[in-house]
């Protein structure tokens, strides 16, 4: 086998540099990994036809893949041939990487690398290291408690102009919105961010459009031109940001400092605040809005959340403080508890820059590998009756006796979301909101179609009741 490659590798002590590196790797074929169990060498009919049916069923396809071929198979897209891992130990194996042999750049480059090149997600190893260190800045307590109150004041004010009865998807990406106009960019809501908001849903859906090429008239050139525009956008507000001590994060981001003291260069600024507002805006989106579903469909446990809500309310008053967001774990359980069921981030690609081995199976260097949370996180083996919702399951007690890879919405390792903490403070702050002020209705027998990827959305954009509360 090949040896793991050493991070220092990636530094440019040859003259060359890591996307020059990286194009030294060959991509394996379907022949070379016919050792694998899995679906073959397709035709182009079959590989169009099986595109179609991942976008609109992924995961009865996923399920009958995992089935049929087992935690290990191989599968051809229109992109090339990749492999898949199913597993908490696969998911251990890959993000934590311990052998440095997984890229992140080259795993998300064929899909998000034309709309959102060199995001955090994008970069590895020391240069990974270095880049997160230095945003991290925009994280800390200090900013973090700026923030909440920006958080709560937008989420309160645009729940109280929710009618009765709505459809809660589009409406809970207009909230969103509103918050990443104001944490994240410093800006109110309005035309401007406006948009910025078409901006990045062209963005997104280009990422997994089937033309990879902005061709006239195509989702490509839509996400291409989006991009486009946020480039001028940020491009045009960093240098009124450069010494300001606003609290917003893009201007944290901008006045933040590499580990030899340097400011970050303007388009490293341009490209992490790209990548960190659609990893925010679109997965918060989702998430807060398969909550409110599931908080729906089990009464029972949105009054028992409701009652935590509350009796916080009436020590604190209406304003959350920043040391009591704590005292909300079940908000914190009903939100991991979607996300189990509707992972923001469906699928995780890395690839391999040497060969390794996964369950006796040998995986060549230059393998597109993923792993697959929505599999995980409806084993049976792992989830008892994992089809139903039980916020329950992430009591401090259930948590301890799980793998600790068994759930990974955030990724995990070296690359575990940045933002982690901000989406957890989002999520109690609006049911914190949203369980004093109204009451979720919910049909029983309702159940919405979702399409998983790229972010899971409902496709009927969920209509649903949101009672006021007297």
């Amino acid at each position: 086998m090949n040896a793991p490659v050493d991070p220092k590798e990636f530094r440019t002590d040859d003259g060359s540099t890591p996307a020059e590196r990286y194009r030294r790797l060959r991509e394996p074929t379907m022949k070379e990994l016919n050792h694998l169990p899995g679906t073959g060498t397709l035709s182009l009919w079959q590989k169009l036809a099986a595109v179609k049916h991942f976008l609109y069923d992924t995961l009865a396809l996923q399920e009958r893949r995992q089935e049929a071929y087992g935690p290990v198979y191989s599968y051809e897209t229109i992109a090339g041939p990749s492999v898949q891992m199913v597993g908490a130990d696969a998911n251990e194996m890959v993000l934590m990487n311990r052998d440095r042999i997984f890229s992140s750049e080259q795993g998300w480059n064929p899909i998000l690398g034309k709309l959102f090149p060199r995001g955090l997600m994008m970069l590895d190893f020391e240069e990974h290291r270095v880049h997160r260190k230095a945003l991290s800045v925009a994280f800390k307590p200090k900013p973090m408690q700026a923030y909440l109150s920006l958080l709560q004041e937008g989420i309160r004010r645009r729940i109280a102009d929710w009618p009765e009865r709505l459809e809660l998807y589009p409406a809970m990406k207009d909230l969103t919105l509103d918050l990443a106009a104001s944490s994240f960019l410093g800006i109110p809501w309005g035309p401007e961010a406006d948009k910025v908001n078409r901006a990045f849903v062209d963005m997104v859906q280009a990422s997994v459009t089937p033309v990879r090429k902005p061709l006239p008239f195509t989702q490509m050139r839509k996400g291409v031109r989006g991009r486009a525009y946020l480039v001028e956008y940020f491009g045009r507000e960093i240098p009124k940001r450069r010494g300001s001590d606003a609290e917003d994060i893009f201007t944290q981001v901008v006045n933040a400092h590499d580990e030899e003291g340097e400011l970050l260069s303007d388009q490293d600024v341009i490209d992490h605040m790209n990548f960190l507002m659609m990893a925010a805006h679109d997965t918060l989106t989702s998430s807060l809005s398969s909550t409110v579903f599931y908080l729906g469909k089990t009464p029972d446990w949105q009054e028992k959340i409701r009652h935590e809500v509350e009796t916080l309310r009436a020590e604190v008053g209406a304003d959350i403080p920043y040391d009591r967001l704590g005292d909300l774990d079940m908000c914190e359980w009903a939100f991991k508890e979607a996300m189990r069921l509707r992972p923001p981030v469906p699928f995780i690609p890395r690839r391999a820059l040497a060969d390794f081995t996964f369950h006796n199976h040998v995986i060549p260097a230059g393998a597109h590998v993923g792993l697959c949370p929505m599999l995980v996180h409806r084993d049976p083996n792992i989830w008892p009756e994992p089809e139903r919702y039980d916020p329950s399951r992430f009591t401090r007690e259930n948590e301890k006796v799980r793998h600790k890879h068994a759930y990974v919405p955030f990724g995990g390792g070296a690359h575990m979301c940045l933002g982690l903490h901000f989406a957890y403070m989002q999520a109690k702050v609006f049911l914190f909101e949203l369980l004093a002020a109204r009451t979720i209705d919910v049909p029983v027998n309702y159940e919405p179609q979702w399409q998983m990827v790229p972010i899971p959305r409902p496709r009927d954009n969920l209509p649903l009741g949101l009672i006021k509360r007297a």
